[in-house]
């Protein structure tokens, strides 16, 4: 009897949290899908190695045709509640490659943080990167930054970001 009113004390204190995390995930989606959409038109098939088609289907469908990884492959959004594992260094990060045609995406307690708005919409276009065309940080940096210049005439500073992952000699750059 006990266990199962800690269950339902568990669901109950965590239930609305979930809920509310859920929320601010699919608001963070929409903004990233607003921001990619008024992008497209500047974007070309092919922008820094990303197939944008695929990206488009991937953001707005959680699924996509991938040539990188060949076939068919479905996201799988994950909201975590610990931080642990590489949610104590990350926001979120992307289990690649596929596993069975599916693509985890992991959303940290960090992603949730009061005051990380701007950085969600953010996150989500880089992670999407990773998703539909593999690990490469400068490539998902770059790509996020064109996608967000092309929507709006800004993007969000990263250098430090940018310097500390290396890409000064990648062949990707950020948008001037």
């Amino acid at each position: 009897m006990s266990f199962r009113l800690a269950a339902l004390l568990i669901a109950l204190l965590t239930g609305p949290a979930m809920a509310d995390d859920r929320a601010i995930l699919n608001e963070a989606f929409d903004a990233a899908i607003a921001t990619f959409e008024a992008a497209r038109p500047a974007l070309v098939e092919t922008e820094m190695g990303v197939h944008v088609a695929a990206y488009r289907d991937a953001l707005t469908l959680q699924q996509f045709q991938s040539g990188h990884w060949g076939g068919r492959v479905t996201l799988d959004p994950d909201i975590r509640d610990t931080s642990d594992g590489s949610c104590s260094r990350f926001a979120a990060f992307v289990r690649i490659p596929p596993e069975n045609g599916v693509v985890r995406l992991v959303f940290c307690p960090q992603f949730f943080s009061d005051g990380a708005d701007g950085l969600r919409e953010l996150t989500v276009l880089h992670e999407m990167v990773h998703v539909v065309a593999g690990p490469d940080e400068c490539q998902a940096m770059a790509f996020a930054a064109r996608v967000e210049q092309a929507a709006t005439g800004t993007f969000t500073p990263v250098d430090a970001y940018w310097q500390a992952s290396g890409c000064e000699g990648s062949g990707f750059r950020l948008p001037e």
